[in-house]
């Protein structure tokens, strides 16, 4: 139904639709709403599954090296056959490189080099690490840290996933963006010609 005028005319360019529908309310203005709408959705169905599937398979995976290294790594009492120095170049964990000697549950003697408080005298003695071929190792990783790797995979999988989601809508936008403008141009080509003759005789 057209809009009066004050003076008893109707204004084409005013007047509603039957059905009720906004005229300004365009074709891909519902799209965008309606993938928007999807979108936050899939977001809050998506995100939380795919953390917690990602972050499952870190921590497993990672608590598989956990096992793998608690059994193939044991302690093993050594004897310091040198000084460690104190100002000697120590390693991240704090320590310092020193020259020890053991003695295997099989009776041999095994040597290496492990590391060990700065500043350990000769002759002290220590427990280090060795693997299953008397090599003097690391200790093995422990459980917390497949937990801390589960988190963080879950946690990074959560913000790709986000950053995914408004990246798509994004793109979305700028393709019905590309759309409005081109069908606004052809409208206006079609419209300023009546306009003009209207307000501008």
């Amino acid at each position: 139904m057209a809009v009066r005028d004050a003076d008893g005319g109707s204004d084409p360019y005013r007047s509603r639709p039957a059905n009720g529908r906004n005229p300004l309310v365009r074709r891909a203005d519902r799209v965008e709403s309606w993938c928007a709408a999807a979108l936050v959705a899939l977001l809050f169905a998506g995100v939380p599954t795919a953390s917690l599937a990602v972050g499952r398979v870190a921590y497993a995976s990672e608590m598989h090296t956990v096992r793998a290294q608690a059994a193939e790594r044991h302690r093993v009492q050594a004897r310091l056959t040198a000084d460690a120095e104190v100002m000697a170049q120590t390693d991240t964990d704090g320590t310092s490189r020193a020259p020890v000697r053991w003695t295997e549950g099989n009776g041999a003697q095994r040597s290496g080099t492990a590391g060990v408080a700065p500043g350990t005298a000769k002759g002290s003695t220590v427990r280090i690490w060795v693997d299953r071929t008397g090599s003097v190792t690391t200790a093995p990783m422990p459980e917390k840290a497949a937990v801390a790797t589960g988190w963080a995979a879950g946690f990074l999988t959560a913000g790709l996933v986000t950053a995914w989601g408004f990246g798509a809508r994004a793109a979305l936008r700028r393709l019905l963006d590309r759309s409005r403008y081109a069908r606004w141009e052809h409208e206006w080509e079609a419209f300023e010609p009546q306009w003009s003759r209207r307000y501008h005789p």
